[in-house]
C-alpha cells in the first residue's frame, strides 16, 4: 500500500524507508568528545530504529552505513567504524533471528576486510529465511557504481543475443540494481540538517517522499521516526500525475 494523505496506521503506509544516517561527529563535537565515541552512539541508535522500524510493521530499511567515498576519511576512523561493524554484528545477529529481521547487504561489501565479509556472509544466510522485515545496510556503496553495474549486467545480456537494445526497459536496469528485491522506496530521510543525497539510491529516489531534519543521527530515535513517518502520511504522492 503506497502513502497517501489521510493514510493511518503504525507506518502512515511505507513499506520501505532509507535513511542517510548523519551527525556522528558533530554530534560527539557538540559534546566535547572524542569524534569515535560520536560513532559508538550513532550505532546505538541504528540498534533502536531497526527495533522501532519492525515493530511499525515497516516491510524493508535500507541504512547508508559506509558510503564509497568514505574510504577518504582518516585511517583511524575508519578502523574505529569498521570495528564497530564487526561488533554490531556480533552482538545482534541472534535478535535479528528471534525479531524475524533478514540483513542484505548492498554495495560492494566484499572490499571489505576478510573477517568482516565472513561474518557478514554468515549473518545474511542465518537471517535468510526471516520474514518480518528486510533490514539493508549499504557498505560500500554509492548509488553511481550501483548504477554503472546494472547497465553493465544489461550490456552484457544484449552482448549475448539475450536482450535487443530497443527492448530495454526501465525495468530491466530496476531489476539490475542491489534492491531490485525491496518495495519500492516509499521516503527517504537524512538526518543532521544536510540537503542533499549523496549518492544514495539515486534511482530508487525517483518518486520517494524526502525528509531532512536538523536532529543529529545520535539523537535520532522513535520519536523522531515517528515525525518523519507522519509527515510522510500527510502527502498526497502523484508519481508524475495531477
Amino acid at each position: 500500500m503506497q502513502g497517501v494523505a489521510g493514510v493511518s496506521g503504525p507506518a502512515f503506509g511505507a513499506r520501505h524507508i532509507a535513511i542517510i544516517m548523519d551527525g556522528n561527529g558533530r554530534w560527539a563535537k557538540r559534546k566535547h568528545l572524542p569524534r569515535a565515541l560520536g560513532h559508538k552512539k550513532g550505532v546505538e541508535a541504528v540498534r533502536n530504529i531497526v527495533r522501532v522500524g519492525g515493530e511499525m510493521g515497516l516491510e524493508a530499511m535500507t541504512l547508508y552505513a559506509f558510503s564509497s567515498e568514505n574510504w577518504n576519511r582518516p585511517e583511524d576512523e575508519i578502523s574505529d567504524l569498521m570495528g564497530l561493524l564487526r561488533q554490531y554484528i556480533q552482538s545482534d545477529i541472534e535478535e535479528f533471528v528471534q525479531n524475524g529481521v533478514r540483513l542484505k547487504v548492498i554495495g560492494n561489501y566484499k572490499a571489505l576486510d576478510a573477517d568482516i565479509v565472513g561474518m557478514i556472509d554468515n549473518a545474511i544466510e542465518k537471517t535468510t529465511r526471516n520474514d518480518k522485515m528486510t533490514l539493508a545496510v549499504a557498505l560500500n556503496y554509492g548509488a553511481q557504481d550501483e548504477l554503472l553495474r546494472a547497465v553493465q549486467h544489461v550490456a552484457a545480456r544484449v552482448k549475448i543475443g539475450e536482450l535487443e537494445p530497443d527492448a530495454i526497459h526501465v525495468d530491466h536496469i530496476a531489476g539490475a540494481l542491489d534492491t531490485a528485491e525491496l518495495p519500492p522506496l516509499d521516503l527517504l530521510i537524512r538526518t543532521s540538517g544536510e540537503l542533499r543525497l549523496s549518492n544514495f539510491l539515486l534511482w530508487q529516489a525517483a518518486y520517494s517522499e524526502l525528509y531532512f531534519t536538523d536532529t543529529l543521527w545520535p539523537d535520532f530515535d522513535k520519536g523522531e521516526l515517528e515525525k518523519a513517518l507522519q509527515a510522510f502520511g500527510s502527502r498526497e504522492r502523484r508519481f508524475g500525475g495531477r
